[in-house]
């Protein structure tokens, strides 16, 4: 199983990282910013067979694909400045990582106009 291979990744890095960290804590930082990298791209095979998934879904839905790929990208963008927020917050600097999150709140934010504008328009369609 995938999350047996994960949760060995991250404990043996954790207990690393706490023998590490008393005489090297910038080494503990590093690797745990690389434990993170490698639980990432061991992801992300995974996350392609969904993405697959939700796109044959979406043509046999007649879903128009520009609107699926803005999904993805916010999506994208959802894990990745969790991602980022993670790393900043285990480096003790838990201010870049608000940055981080208001910056990717903002991100998501103007991805989606598209839809919500698709959406109200749809609304004023139906309603008389």
């Amino acid at each position: 199983m995938e999350i047996i291979k994960v949760i060995s990744i991250a404990f043996i890095a954790s207990v690393l990282i706490l023998f590490i960290k008393e005489d090297r804590p910038e080494y503990a930082v590093h690797l745990s910013i690389v434990t993170g990298l490698i639980i990432f791209f061991m992801m992300i095979s995974k996350l392609t067979i969904v993405i697959q998934a939700i796109q044959q879904i979406a043509v046999k839905a007649n879903i128009d694909y520009t609107y699926l790929s803005i999904v993805f990208k916010i999506i994208g963008i959802a894990y990745l400045a969790s991602f980022g927020i993670e790393i900043c917050k285990d480096s003790g600097q838990s201010s870049i990582a608000g940055k981080i999150e208001f910056a990717g709140k903002i991100l998501i934010l103007i991805l989606s106009l598209p839809i919500m504008l698709a959406v109200i328009d749809l609304i004023i369609k139906i309603l008389p």
